[in-house]
C-alpha cells in the first residue's frame, strides 16, 4: 500500500495531480457525510417514534443530540487538530463516525440512539475543522485554494440537500437505513484517507496544553448550544432559559480571562490578547522619535 506523503503534491502550473484530487475528494466525502446527517433523520422520525415508542420530547433529541455534539465541540475539534496533528485527528474522528453510524442503526433503545447521534456530532466536530485545515495547508494560497474550498463547501450544501431526499427513500425500507448508510461510505473514505492524506506535524509552539481554557471554552459552547436547542420547548423568556444563557455568558467571560493570562492560550496567542494602548506617553515617544537627530539626518 502506498504510504501517505509528508507534503502535498502541488504543481506550479495549477493542474492538480490525481493524488491531490483524491485528497480533496476524501475531505469532501467527510464533509458531505457531516452535512448529510444533519437532515437525513428528519423524515424518519415518525417511524423511529413508532418503533422505539418514544415521546415527542425524546424524539427531538435524536436531531438535537447531533447538533449539540457538533456545535458544542467544534472549537475543541479545531484546537485538537492543531495540537495533535490534522491527519491523526481526521482519521480517528472519521473512524468514530463510521462506528457510531453502525451502532445507531442497530440499537433498540431511544437513549442509546440519542447517544450514538451525539457521538456522531462529536466526531463531525473534529473532522470538519481538521479537513478544512488540511485543505488550507495542502493547496497553495490563491486560485488553487479558492477552487478547493469552493468544491468543499459545495459538497457540504449538497450533503444537506441529499439528506432530505435520501431520508424519504430509505425510510420506505426502514428508518435504520438512514443511520446505517453513512457507515460504509465513511469506511471507504477512511481507507482512501489512510493512503492520501499527507502527514502533518503537531503544533508544539504553544509549549503545553491549556486545560482550564479547554474546559471553560468547551463547557460554554455546550451549554450555549443546549440552551438554544431547549429554548423553544422551555420558552425563550423562561427562568431556565435565561439562567442558562447567563451561565454560558459567565463561562465565556471566565474563558476569556483565562486565555488572557495563559502562557499557552487554547485559542491561539492573539485571540484574547489585550489591546495595545495608545496613550499620551506613547504619543510623546513617537513624537520624540520623529524629531530626533538620527531620524532627521
Amino acid at each position: 500500500m502506498t504510504s501517505p506523503l509528508t507534503e502535498a503534491p502541488t504543481t506550479d502550473s495549477g493542474r492538480w495531480s490525481p493524488r491531490l484530487w483524491g485528497t480533496l475528494l476524501v475531505l469532501c466525502a467527510a464533509m458531505f457525510l457531516d452535512a448529510l446527517d444533519v437532515s437525513m433523520v428528519g423524515v424518519a422520525l415518525p417511524s423511529i417514534a413508532a418503533d422505539l415508542d418514544l415521546s415527542t420530547a425524546t424524539l427531538q433529541w435524536i436531531v438535537s443530540g447531533y447538533i449539540l455534539g457538533y456545535g458544542g465541540l467544534l472549537l475543541l475539534g479545531g484546537r485538537a487538530a492543531d495540537l495533535l496533528g490534522r491527519r491523526r485527528v481526521f482519521l480517528i474522528a472519521l473512524a468514530v463516525f463510521a462506528l457510531a453510524s453502525l451502532l445507531g442503526g442497530l440499537v433498540d433503545s431511544g437513549p442509546l440512539l440519542i447517544a450514538s447521534r451525539f457521538v456522531k456530532g462529536l466526531s463531525a466536530a473534529f473532522t470538519a475543522p481538521a479537513g478544512l485545515s488540511i485543505i488550507t495547508t495542502t493547496f497553495k494560497e490563491g486560485p488553487q485554494r479558492n477552487r478547493a474550498l469552493s468544491i468543499y463547501t459545495t459538497c457540504a450544501a449538497t450533503g444537506f440537500s441529499m439528506g432530505l431526499v435520501l431520508s424519504g427513500l430509505l425510510t420506505e425500507l426502514s428508518w435504520r437505513w438512514t443511520m446505517l448508510l453513512p457507515a460504509p461510505v465513511a469506511l471507504i473514505a477512511l481507507a482512501f484517507a489512510l493512503r492520501l492524506i499527507p502527514h502533518s506535524s503537531r503544533d508544539d509552539s504553544s509549549g503545553g496544553y491549556d486545560l482550564p481554557g479547554a474546559v471553560t471554552g468547551t463547557s460554554a459552547m455546550l451549554l450555549l448550544v443546549f440552551t438554544v436547542v431547549e429554548a423553544p420547548e422551555a420558552g425563550w423568556a423562561s427562568a431556565r432559559t435565561l439562567l442558562s444563557f447567563l451561565a454560558a455568558a459567565a463561562l465565556l467571560v471566565a474563558f476569556v480571562l483565562i486565555e488572557r493570562r495563559s502562557a499557552s492560550p487554547w485559542c491561539g496567542s492573539g485571540c484574547c490578547a489585550p489591546a495595545r494602548r495608545s496613550g499620551p506617553s506613547s504619543a510623546r515617544r513617537r513624537s520624540s522619535a520623529r524629531t530626533s537627530p538620527s531620524s532627521s539626518s
